[in-house]
Order: structure tokens, then C-alpha cells, then sequence
């Protein structure tokens, strides 16, 4: 079984709350995320993996009232809460999706998780190295190579941000990334600021067909180059880079 899960929280230091932030009149953002998935053909059950924190509690409220099943555990390790999850709903193949964004393109996750079916690959991102816009992360991991992670992760990094052991031991697996034709890593339509907030509200207002596609934005672009100044300000991976520093300070206390 191909099983999708959505981590989320609702903390967060550089927008606090943003997953259930309303992107569409009364969409929040998180629901938006699933919306866009459920026009996925390979994925065969979502389930979104919230903390054990009583401020996450609004989060599994949420996931009810949406009829998916809404999984709880550690805060901190990730890694494991993509584990556990995964164990108990007894997933073959783990779809990891970032509750920030809500613009995910299924048919690009797709090609990700079709990509894993037909090489047999434990590890299938479109992120290693980075091609696609940020907001379009799609990781696919084998069950028992996300248990080898699990067991031998050591760093914060690792265990904050699921596959970076895959991409630190990268002899140990096999792994295919998925490449967009042309590198549009410089694009954003992650939701980490205000003004990608802004940004996403612009594109949904503006597109009208559902699902909305990677290619469907890149059009509005085309036509609106405007809307790229809203959050020209933010570089992809920030968060990522703070958890190094976090490994820094792990690997000097060693």
C-alpha cells in the first residue's frame, strides 16, 4: 500500500499557525493540501501525522471533521513519527508531504511515486538535488529503508527532517531523483512567510481549475511577473539550513 502522510503542526516560528491559515475564502491551507492529493491516482490512503502537543490537538479536531485518519507523536523526531505512523497503517511505499503546501501538484507526485513503483528504488524524491519550484517536495521511501533510517539516525537533522539520512548515506540505498526538465529551484510557493501567504491567496484567486498544476502557475507567471516580487525576499531551504547549525553544535558537544 502507497500511504500519503502530511506531517504537521501548528507552531511555527516564522508563521505561527500557518497550515490553518485560509488560502481560499474558507479553505485553510492544510486542507487545501489535501484537496490537491486526493487528485493523485497513486497514492491509496492519506493520513496527516500531527505531534503529541496539546497546541495540536485543533490539528487532529481538523483531520476528523475531514473523515482522514490524523496520527500523533513525537515533536522533535520526525523521523520517528513518520515511522510509527507508517508502521500502524502498515505502508509499503511513504509518500512524505509538507503540510506547507497547499499548491503540492498530484500529477507531479505521481510521477514521483510511479518513478519508485517502477525502479524498485528505496529512496525517489524530486528533491535531490532540487529542479522543481519549492512547494512541489515529493519523497517516496520503502518501509524497511525508512526502518534502517529510523534505527541508525543520529544527527538533528536527520531526525527533524525525515529523509536526510537517505541523502548522508546515500552507498547505503538505492536511490532515482525525479528532475524537471528545466531547474526552477528559484520559485516559491511554500508557505513559510507572510508574504508567501499573500502570494498563495494571488494564484488561487487567479486559477480556477482544480486541481492546480505546477504548469498552471508558471502561465499566471507568464502573464503576472509582478506577483514573483511579493516574496522575492525568501530563499528556499531556510529552515533546513537552521537544523546544520543544530548538527554543528550535536557534533561539538561529541
Amino acid at each position: 500500500m502507497i500511504g500519503c502522510i502530511i506531517q504537521a503542526r501548528i507552531g511555527s516560528t516564522r508563521l505561527p499557525g500557518k497550515i490553518l491559515k485560509k488560502v481560499d475564502k474558507d479553505i485553510p491551507s492544510l486542507q487545501y493540501t489535501i484537496n490537491q492529493l486526493k487528485f493523485s491516482k497513486n497514492i491509496d490512503k492519506i493520513v496527516i501525522a500531527t505531534t503529541d502537543l496539546a497546541e495540536d490537538d485543533v490539528i487532529e479536531t481538523f483531520v476528523k471533521k475531514q473523515n482522514l485518519d490524523c496520527f500523533r507523536g513525537n515533536a522533535e523526531n520526525v523521523l520517528d513519527r513518520y515511522y510509527q505512523c507508517a508502521k500502524k497503517f502498515r505502508f509499503d511505499g511513504i509518500v512524505r508531504i509538507t503540510a506547507d503546501c497547499p499548491l503540492i501538484d498530484p500529477f507531479i507526485t505521481d510521477q514521483v511515486i510511479q518513478v519508485f513503483i517502477d525502479s524498485g528504488c528505496d529512496y525517489v524524491p524530486n528533491v535531490f538535488p532540487r529542479t522543481f519550484p519549492d512547494g512541489l517536495e515529493t519523497e517516496v521511501i520503502r518501509f524497511s529503508s525508512l526502518e534502517i533510517a529510523w534505527k541508525n539516525a543520529k544527527l538533528p537533522s536527520e531526525k527533524e527532517h525525515v529523509t536526510s539520512y537517505f541523502k548522508n548515506n546515500k552507498e547505503k540505498f538505492r536511490i532515482k531523483n525525479v528532475e524537471n526538465d528545466v531547474n526552477l529551484s528559484d520559485l516559491r510557493w511554500t508557505l513559510d512567510y507572510e508574504e508567501d501567504l499573500q502570494l498563495i491567496r494571488e494564484i488561487i484567486k487567479k486559477i480556477k481549475k482544480k486541481p492546480i498544476q505546477m504548469k498552471d502557475i508558471l502561465e499566471l507567471f507568464a502573464r503576472e511577473p509582478n506577483l514573483l516580487q511579493i516574496n522575492k525576499n525568501h530563499a528556499p531551504n531556510e529552515g533546513y539550513q537552521k537544523s546544520l547549525e543544530k548538527d554543528k553544535k550535536f557534533l561539538d558537544k561529541k
